[in-house]
């Protein structure tokens, strides 16, 4: 047996304190497109594709990871678990930041990044109950293995929908989180899980929506494929 299956979730944050972020970010984006790459990782984190390289090393030999040849990445159930754990983590955190502390919705993310490491699995369970047994984060993304996981990992971005169709803003993706001033736009104008939206009209610069709170606004074109909608 190796190593890494015996390894709690705090034992492997002493071994590798990074392990949390690189396992979100893989099991993110295997589930947003299906495909992990050390580059994609590199552009999620903002660091060299050498520094993945050396991360993915220590993953595989803590059994977390595989690697094919042609560099593509996969959690092994050991991998997954962990991840799930984390990103969970993270999710309640944000909800903790905003919700019970009415945090700024911007922020939240980043806070829940530094902070998802440091918790138990019994603060996490607790705030799991304590915040109602939420199944998404607060910007929408769905909990690892929630019930409605694949039909909101699979909604369209409103770049994608179609001109007068009546829609419901469902998340915004982990990307988008990440996206500079995408979540600040969102937070001005109202655009949250729930929230319902018309497309009025494509332009080249841009998605023309009406919204509960706005008409004719313009959602610039590099922020709304991060926007799905049902």
């Amino acid at each position: 047996m190796k190593k890494g299956i015996m390894m709690t979730p705090e034992e492997l944050i002493k071994k590798f304190p990074a392990a949390a972020e690189y396992l979100i970010q893989i099991f993110i984006v295997k589930r947003d497109y299906g495909v992990v790459k050390n580059s994609v990782i590199a552009s999620r984190l903002g660091v060299s594709k050498p520094a993945v390289t050396q991360a993915m090393n220590r993953l595989k030999r803590y059994n977390l990871i595989e690697q094919d040849l042609y560099g593509a990445i996969n959690l092994t159930p050991f991998g997954r678990l962990n991840a799930a754990v984390f990103l969970k983590r993270h999710y309640l955190l944000e909800h903790l930041l905003i919700k019970k502390l009415d945090y700024n919705w911007v922020k939240s993310d980043e806070e829940a990044s530094r902070l998802q490491a440091s918790i138990s699995d019994s603060f996490t369970d607790f705030l799991y109950e304590k915040l109602g047994r939420p199944q998404t984060c607060p910007h929408g993304n769905p909990f690892p293995d929630s019930p409605s996981e694949n039909t909101i990992i699979q909604a369209i971005g409103i770049n994608n929908a179609a001109v007068g169709e009546p829609l419901e803003v469902v998340r915004i993706t982990e990307e988008g989180e990440a996206s500079e001033g995408l979540l600040q736009f969102c937070y001005e104008n109202n655009i949250r899980p729930g929230e319902k939206i018309e497309v009025i009209e494509a332009e080249d610069s841009g998605i023309l929506v009406n919204t509960g709170a706005v008409k004719n606004l313009l959602i610039p074109s590099d922020f709304a494929g991060f926007i799905r909608c049902s």
